[in-house]
């Protein structure tokens, strides 16, 4: 999984220039799509090409073509919010699920996909269910997966850890116990790059679940401003204050970024031990230096909480991307067939091919043939195991929740905010 993937939802929220910026292959006057064609909006990367190729698949047999339009890097969110409600709209769009798609459902502008369901219930019942959930809202469905999943892992250092005599922590405790041998040897025990601030949100994301369940974030996200400031919440804040007070992540995190190279770097060179990060991280690795991927980099799930309300088996991070459709398609019947492509055999060996993790249920029988069969396997069944998949928060809040979430995460870790004025800040976000 490349990094590109996870910094959209970061560096789309700022694209102005997308305004000016056409879509590709984009046009006609019709709304959503011509008389004979539907047409799908996708994000712009490398990707594409496996989009294309199923666009290619569809339209072999069907007599309403299928038109892929993209829109490159962080144009994508800005565009999408400036043509969907226009007749230049697509059929047929790539989104996040959870808040990505809220403020479209509120307008009523999404076609709730449970009538084609109950045609077809391979289009639910052929994925993981924690992943499928995510784009259910108020109990309807608005979107069906269609890349990869992307769940966030603890990575370490295997020689790092072997030299200090420390094995994967699955517990909170032990997991202070390997910050304090790692910090004694002279080594930053866990790499962070707070300069990118969603790094440090990880932490909170599974703090929170682990101490008080999925369900407390549920209440916050639909409106209840009580559920930050309740016992489980500060206690989450706790741990996390524990944490940093330990030296856990050293003391210049916030000049560390991911995106650059820098965190990564800390763990493959051995000057840290541990990284939270999503599943991409095992690419960049691989990317920089393929032979501390194979023989160096380890992972595990994160620690469970002693007393904590939390399934150990809950994972957090991104369940994967979504094609939802719009109310006024005028070929709901084509959509629903394009759909159908998406937990085809066809779709899951393009996808795996180019190192993404499809979330259906037919992925299993092809991992062996995969790039590291034994990773994909681990990250596969973590997902598939996991009671519940928690979106990360700034894609679970629409995006003008994105910057109030990044400054109080990372003035909360850094210090610079006490627990109450973090709470002060997680309860002016609006649901959307």
């Amino acid at each position: 999984m490349t990094l590109r993937t996870r910094l959209v939802r970061v560096a789309a929220l700022g694209a102005a220039l997308a305004l000016a910026l056409p879509l590709t292959a984009c046009g006609g006057d019709d709304s959503a799509g011509g008389r004979d064609e539907i047409r799908i909006l996708v994000y712009g990367d490398a990707t594409n090409k496996v989009e294309k190729q199923l666009v290619d698949t569809f339209n072999k047999t069907s007599k309403v073509k299928a038109v892929l339009d993209t829109i490159p890097g962080a144009d994508y969110q800005t565009k999408l919010q400036t043509i969907i409600n226009t007749n230049q709209a697509p059929d047929i769009f790539f989104n996040w699920g959870g808040g990505s798609i809220t403020p479209f459902i509120k307008a009523n502008l999404l076609l709730p996909l449970d009538d084609m369901i109950a045609k077809d219930p391979g289009l639910k019942a052929n994925f993981l269910p924690s992943v499928f959930n995510t784009a259910v809202v108020d109990g309807k469905a608005y979107g069906v997966p269609m890349r990869g999943t992307q769940p966030v892992l603890l990575f370490h250092n295997k020689k790092v850890l072997a030299d200090a005599g420390i094995t994967p922590p699955k517990t909170w405790d032990e997991l202070l116990s390997a910050v304090r041998t790692l910090k004694g040897k002279g080594i930053t025990p866990i790499a962070l790059g707070g300069g990118d601030k969603w790094p440090t949100q990880m932490w909170y994301q599974y703090l929170y679940d682990r101490v008080a369940g999925p369900e407390l974030f549920a209440r916050a996200l639909g409106g209840d401003k009580g559920a930050w400031a309740s016992p489980e919440s500060r206690r989450a804040l706790e741990l996390l204050r524990q944490l940093t007070d330990a030296g856990a992540f050293g003391t210049n995190f916030d000049s560390v970024k991911f995106t650059d190279g820098g965190s990564p770097n800390l763990l493959a060179s051995g000057k840290a031990g541990f990284e939270l990060m999503g599943s991409w991280n095992y690419s960049t690795h691989n990317d920089a230096n393929p032979t501390f991927a194979a023989e160096g980099l380890g992972w595990s799930a994160f620690p469970s909480v002693p007393g904590g309300k939390g399934d150990p088996r809950n994972v957090v991070g991104n369940t994967n991307n979504f094609y939802s459709v719009l109310k006024k398609t005028k070929h709901p019947e084509a959509v629903a067939e394009f759909l159908k492509l998406q937990y085809s055999d066809e779709f899951v060996q393009a996808q795996l091919a180019i190192g993404n993790l499809p979330t259906t249920t037919n992925t299993e029988k092809f991992l062996d043939g995969a790039a590291n069969p034994a990773y994909l396997k681990y990250q596969f069944n973590l997902v598939k195991e996991a009671p519940t998949f928690q979106l990360s928060w700034d894609q679970a809040y629409p995006p003008a929740a994105t910057t109030t979430i990044h400054q109080a995460v990372q003035q909360y870790c850094n210090g610079r905010m006490g627990a109450d004025g973090f709470i002060k800040a997680m309860q002016s976000l609006q649901a959307g």
